[in-house]
């Protein structure tokens, strides 16, 4: 019996034990429920965080009450064995009790007395509990992680329509030709009606489409691409060049036939029509002949021996490759070289006879210094074989006086001078070093000049002719003879013309306060105006005297001068004449002495300013005092406060010097606070001047060349 009534104190204990337990886990629950219930107004993360640290703890409690399961397992069939034992040995006492008292073993019952008492909890299944704990409703409320938020976009209004503002022209712009283009309509669709043109010959936009219609040509010719390509890429199409052809032709007959002439108003389609009609008639484009019966079938069987066609005329660059393609095929005994020599035959062939053409040039010394003189003295050619293939030659150490003295006539004045020949004796000299050591003790070999060979010599006037050539044809100033009138004039307007100069107005636009100017031009392409003759000059100071009258009778001071500061790019020389008012005539030469003064380097090799005026007062010089201060070879400026002098000014360095005439733009414009636009822009001549007449009426009373239309 004692070791019943312990068994059921440990029992007792136990199940004491685990209400403490579960006691203590509610009072936990309890705990955390309360300090969630203070929380729920904190983040979702937090709640997130809260439940895993929860189920975390839950977990670990679940395995500590598992272990002591296990554990209480293990001491319950301690327990349970040993129990057996005292039941076998208690029953064994029984039957001898009962053997000894006479009763009957079987009336004993054989199971334990104690199996009937109810289980322990942590023996219980887990769907077994008396009372299973029901959770709050915030803890079984869906997580925000599981609820789908939809974000509503509001729609937004239609922003209203803006409106192109209408494009005015300002009042200040110079180019009153944008207006046409701005406000030129698109080309309708072709229908079978007529075209309708919004603008007629002559108008606002007529400079704007001329000039457009020059520009084609100019590119056409630049390029070297077809005149049609080029005016579709700019017109857009060809009915638009064509109608801007009409209108030159237009313009033109109404400047040779006065205002009484009556012509068009508006394009016609003329042009266009005559296009569309030849193209009508032109043949079929190559690679679809048009076969009026089938070409007869070859013979099988039939060789047909290569022909070599006669190659069109080549230049010289172009034979030399072929020449070199010829020499590398020899040296590598290649297969090709009968028919490479045949092509080189035949294409040395059409050089020559592309030479021989009627329509070839000969120059002479007439066209360039450096093919005067004859045989060259101071050369003497290279008598090796490779010298005699490229014609080298070498400096003649036996020269006479003669020589030097034809060579010195021959080079003079030539694009770069010593310095030029320095460079090219540097270039060729492989092992050069800018040392004065090296120069010293290859003072002579650098001394010698590097003389050209007779075909380097006739490439350079070569190219020289066709230089000057581009040069002529796009002169503004220049009349072309070979043209047909009224394209033989010049685009200047020409106000009076006399033997060898004549007399136009200053390219627009003219400076504020100095409008009215005018332009005395030689006949004559020349670089600069001391290349001019005496009968030249005559005509320019008669030019002078009347635009000075002319000037003083308006009450204004007038102001001359030349800019030749790029002779290299060979533009028509001129003396523009430039009005200003009558007050500022006695501060002019000083705004023009400081102006030279800060130009250029602060060291230079010249004066900076060269009095002429100053010297015109001295004996020996009077009215010739320009032309012998200021050599004709030297680029420079110059203005004229007189008939006979002024201030001068030799530029150095034409890179840095402004381009055209900004600079005596920059003193004048500076003197009239004239509008720093209007002194940047360069201006130009155009033909069909509105101020032409305005001019005229002025210039009448003054104008020297009606004694030579009295005249005549």
């Amino acid at each position: 019996m004692d070791s019943l009534e312990d068994f059921e104190k440990s029992l007792a204990a136990e199940r004491a034990e685990r209400e403490r337990q579960k006691e203590k886990e509610e009072r936990r629950d309890r705990k955390h429920r309360h300090h969630h219930r203070e929380s729920r107004r904190d983040r979702s993360t937090e709640r997130d965080r809260d439940s895993d640290r929860r189920r975390r703890r839950d977990d670990q409690d679940d395995e500590s009450r598992r272990h002591k399961r296990y554990r209480r397992d293990d001491e319950d069939d301690e327990s349970r064995r040993h129990r057996h034992r005292h039941r076998d040995d208690d029953r064994d006492r029984d039957r001898d009790r009962h053997r000894r008292s006479g009763k009957d073993t079987k009336d004993l019952k054989a199971s334990d007395p104690k199996e009937d008492l109810p289980l322990p909890d942590e023996e219980l299944a887990p769907g077994e509990s008396k009372s299973s704990l029901v959770r709050d409703s915030w803890m079984t409320a869906p997580s925000a992680l599981d609820i789908d938020y939809v974000q509503r976009n509001k729609r937004k209004s239609p922003s209203p329509v803006r409106e192109e503002p209408k494009r005015v022209l300002h009042h200040r712009e110079l180019n009153r030709g944008l207006e046409e283009a701005s406000n030129k309509p698109a080309e309708e669709p072709k229908t079978g009606k007529p075209r309708e043109v919004r603008y007629t010959f002559g108008d606002d936009g007529s400079q704007w489409r001329m000039t457009k219609l020059k520009a084609v040509y100019t590119i056409a010719e630049e390029t070297g691409r077809p005149v049609d390509e080029v005016a579709i890429e700019r017109f857009g199409s060809l009915r638009e060049f064509d109608d801007a052809r009409e209108e030159k032709i237009e313009v033109d007959r109404r400047k040779v036939y006065g205002s009484g002439y009556v012509g068009k108003e508006k394009p016609t389609g003329e042009l266009y029509a005559e296009r569309i009609a030849s193209q009508k008639k032109a043949p079929p484009p190559p690679g679809f002949p048009a076969l009026s019966k089938p070409p007869a079938e070859l013979e099988q069987g039939v060789s047909i021996e290569d022909k070599i066609a006669p190659a069109p005329p080549m230049d010289q660059s172009a034979l030399n490759r072929l020449r070199a393609q010829l020499m590398k095929a020899k040296l590598r005994n290649s297969p090709d070289v009968p028919k490479l020599e045949a092509e080189f035959n035949s294409a040395m062939a059409a050089f020559q006879l592309g030479q021989a053409t009627s329509n070839a040039i000969v120059l002479d010394a007439s066209h360039s210094r450096l093919l005067a003189g004859g045989s060259r003295g101071e050369v003497k050619p290279v008598t090796n074989k490779r010298g005699l293939e490229r014609g080298t030659v070498v400096e003649n150490d036996e020269m006479t006086l003669d020589d030097m003295v034809r060579e010195e006539r021959r080079t003079k004045g030539e694009a770069g001078g010593e310095g030029m020949r320095l460079a090219e004796r540097i270039a060729k000299d492989g092992k050069f070093d800018n040392d004065l050591e090296y120069l010293d003790e290859n003072a002579e070999k650098l001394a010698k000049r590097v003389h050209k060979t007779d075909s380097s010599l006739k490439n350079v006037a070569v190219t020289e002719y066709k230089k000057l050539n581009r040069i002529l044809d796009s002169c503004p100033l220049c009349y072309h003879e070979e043209k047909n009138p009224p394209g033989n004039l010049p685009v200047a307007p020409v106000v009076s013309l006399g033997t060898r100069t004549y007399l136009t107005l200053a390219p627009a636009p003219e400076l504020t306060g100095a409008e009215g100017g005018a332009v005395i031009v030689p006949l004559s392409h020349r670089t600069n105006l001391l290349e001019c003759d005496d009968d030249e000059w005559e005509e320019m100071r008669n030019f002078m005297k009347s635009l000075t009258r002319m000037y003083h009778d308006q009450g204004r001071e007038v102001i001359f001068y030349e800019n030749a500061a790029n002779p290299q790019r060979r533009q028509h020389a001129a003396m523009v004449a430039v009005p200003i008012p009558y007050e500022l005539g006695d501060t002019a030469p000083a705004f023009f002495r400081e102006a030279m003064m800060s130009a250029g380097e602060e060291w230079s090799q010249h004066k900076k300013v060269i009095d002429t005026l100053k010297k015109s007062k001295e004996p020996g010089f009077g009215r010739m005092a320009f032309r012998k201060s200021i050599a004709k070879e030297m680029p420079y400026f110059h203005a004229w406060f007189g008939l006979d002098g002024g201030l001068g000014h030799v530029v150095e360095d034409s890179g840095s010097w402004p381009r055209g005439d900004g600079f005596a733009r920059e003193v004048i414009g500076g003197m009239l606070d004239a509008d720093v636009a209007v002194i940047k822009k360069q201006g130009r001549w155009t033909r069909g001047d509105e101020r032409v007449e305005g001019f005229k009426k002025r210039w009448r009373k003054w104008d020297w060349t009606r004694v030579l239309e009295d005249g005549q």
